[in-house]
């Protein structure tokens, strides 16, 4: 197979995964682990050593490097917030005893020698980003938690790769004539050496972005290009220094405050998720049969050993005496996924090793991939389970967002909360939410796209938005803005007035879906005004949507909920589903519902 072809192979393999997870509801990272071994191992279609060649390694190098930026891109300080202590401890505490851990349980159970376990267990450190992404999107976790896990996965990638190279120099003492000295000096010239390249180009790009040097339309080219350059220069000083160099770099810009900051993080999120996934297939169809008929009892109990003692006990100990609840530290304590980085990693370290006489080091590539996919299938399965045990997911059933508070949003927000489904009503003013408030609703009296909303909000809470304030363009920016984080198909507003005027009219690529009828604000709050209400209706085999549209032929369908539970807004051309046991969500004139209560009488 040509380069051409495996690369278009593994892109559909791993955009397809994904796809099919967000379909079944699945975690997209066990899909692609299957895929991987589908293709490689199991039926040998694509063997990327082969049809990359030497190219295999500087990709998946390049891919990571990547991968680490936007993850430190997502690192915003005033995010933290309270889970500042526990991210400390899990990183200053957690890596020292999690190496010293990692490394036992290789050395007495996987049967390592201590050079191999030593340089193994720096890298185990590292709990993955790549696969703790879509893990937090598939469980939904509250904020704090989701907060823990994701720091702690970006911040630790660097220090185990760099623990990985401190062990491999002190092998290499061992070994050969090298002395201490030598050693830690190399060591200490890579870290700093990372740490000054990656300040300086985050501080360089922040400062020509954010001083106009650059058009908006080269940013993310020069992102890139910059990325690349502090990987490689870091990186051929000190091997796995780059990584330090981009994740710094990354945090720092994230913390910059730069008014493109969004764009950039949304654009590099989409190529991040096309590289977690390729390089994902590529290192599982990379396996050779005989790594994976290598695997025994001996293989399985290390990584059993890994989950059950190693990962909790360190955990519990960096977390002891500190403000983190109970409930946090446990599923934090048993939930540590490995992903590609260990993968990448584990197999530069493990040939080096062999090259330097540590015969036993050649099962390091073996028990790296039996630690990943054991930790991948398990948390893909046990995160979000776990997680609603403890109660620490937002929400069991997705809610709804709506945003202006008015007589619509708050007859329309009752109704829901009596459905049990999460609400919540935002405004600037306070005056507007009053209805709400006296209602029992939740609100937030703030602009919902001010910085204060993103980290005061668990917005995980809510899975659909329906911006229905009285001024039709911040309608039209609330729906742009939210759309990529929750998905334009989850996003709705009220129709905008209509302009004969091109002046006045907005681009109809802006904005959200319509809802109901299709009609403005000032078109439903007039029905409000009439004595239209709110109503929900559950359909039966005795009583179907066809009675229902003849019973109720003024009324307006706004949503269904399914018996699963799945709410689904509905539009001008959405047809509700007819269905025994789905609820109706219309908006229908109150006179009707007298009418007929007169006429039971």
């Amino acid at each position: 197979m040509n380069p051409v072809t495996a690369f278009a192979l593994v892109g559909a393999l791993g955009v397809g995964a994904q796809w099919l997870a967000w379909r079944l509801n699945l975690p997209a990272i066990v899909l692609m682990l299957l895929a991987g071994l589908l293709v490689g191992p199991v039926f040998g279609v694509l063997d990327p050593s082969v049809a990359m060649g030497d190219l295999l390694q500087p990709i998946v190098a390049i891919a990571v490097a990547i991968i680490l930026f936007e993850g430190g891109l997502t690192l915003n300080f005033k995010s933290l917030a309270d889970a500042a202590v526990g991210v400390k401890r899990l990183v200053i505490i957690g890596g020292p005893i999690g190496w010293l851990l990692s490394a036992s349980v290789l050395h007495y159970v996987g049967g390592l020698s201590w050079a191999a376990a030593s340089v193994f267990g720096g890298i185990m450190i590292v709990t993955g980003p790549t696969v703790i992404a879509p893990l937090l999107r598939q469980a939904r976790l509250k904020r704090r938690p989701a907060a823990l896990l994701q720091w702690e996965a970006i911040v630790n990638d660097p220090v185990g790769a760099l623990a990985a190279v401190l062990a491999f120099e002190v092998v290499l003492v061992w070994q050969t004539a090298a002395t201490v000295e030598e050693v830690v000096w190399t060591l200490a010239i890579g870290v700093v050496v990372a740490t000054l390249v990656g300040i300086a180009a985050g501080w360089g790009i922040a400062k020509s972005f954010s001083s106009g040097w650059v058009p908006e339309y080269m940013k993310v080219p020069v992102l890139f290009v910059s990325v690349l350059v502090a990987f490689a220069a870091t990186d051929s000083l000190l091997h796995e220094s780059g990584l330090l160099a981009v994740t710094i770099m990354g945090v720092w810009i994230a913390n910059s405050h730069l008014p493109s900051h969004a764009e950039m993080h949304r654009f590099k999120e989409h190529a991040t998720i096309l590289l977690v996934s390729g390089v994902f297939i590529l290192l599982a169809a990379n396996m050779s049969r005989e790594t994976l008929l290598s695997m025994n009892w001996q293989t399985l109990a290390t990584v059993v050993a890994v989950i059950l003692i190693a990962r909790p006990v360190t955990v519990l100990i960096s977390l002891a005496f500190s403000n983190v609840p109970w409930a946090e530290r446990l599923l934090v304590a048993f939930t540590g996924p490995r992903g590609v980085v260990l993968v990448a990693v584990a197999g530069l370290f493990g040939e080096r090793l062999v090259q330097a006489g540590i015969e036993d080091a050649a099962r390091i590539s073996t028990l790296a991939f039996a630690l990943v996919a054991g930790t991948v299938l398990l948390h893909g399965f046990s995160l979000k389970p776990l997680a609603q045990l403890l109660g620490l997911t937002a929400s069991t059933t997705p809610g709804v967002l709506l945003v202006g508070g008015n007589r619509w949003t708050v007859e329309f927000g009752k109704l829901l909360k009596k459905l049990d489904l999460p609400v919540m009503i935002s405004d600037p003013n306070r005056s507007h939410l009053r209805e709400a408030r006296e209602a029992g609703l939740s609100i937030y009296t703030g602009d919902i796209l001010s910085e204060g909303a993103e980290h005061r909000l668990d917005l995980m809470a809510y899975e659909t938005v329906i911006a229905a304030t009285d001024n039709d363009a911040y309608n039209t920016l609330v729906a742009t803005d939210l759309a990529p984080e929750f998905g334009r198909e989850n996003v709705y507003q009220l129709n905008r007035e209509t302009s004969e005027s091109a002046r006045y009219a907005l681009p109809p690529k802006l904005g959200g879906r319509a809802l109901g009828a299709g009609e403005t604000y000032w078109q439903v709050q007039r029905r409000m005004w009439d004595g239209w209400e709110f109503r929900s209706t559950t359909l039966s085999e005795e009583f179907t949507l066809e009675d229902w549209y003849n019973t109720h032929p003024e009324g307006i369908p706004i949503a269904d909920i399914g018996p699963r539970g799945t709410l689904r807004i509905l539009g001008p051309k959405t047809t509700p589903k007819d269905a025994r046991g789905t609820r109706l969500i219309a908006m229908l004139p109150m006179k009707e519902h007298r009418a007929k209560a007169e006429g039971q009488a």
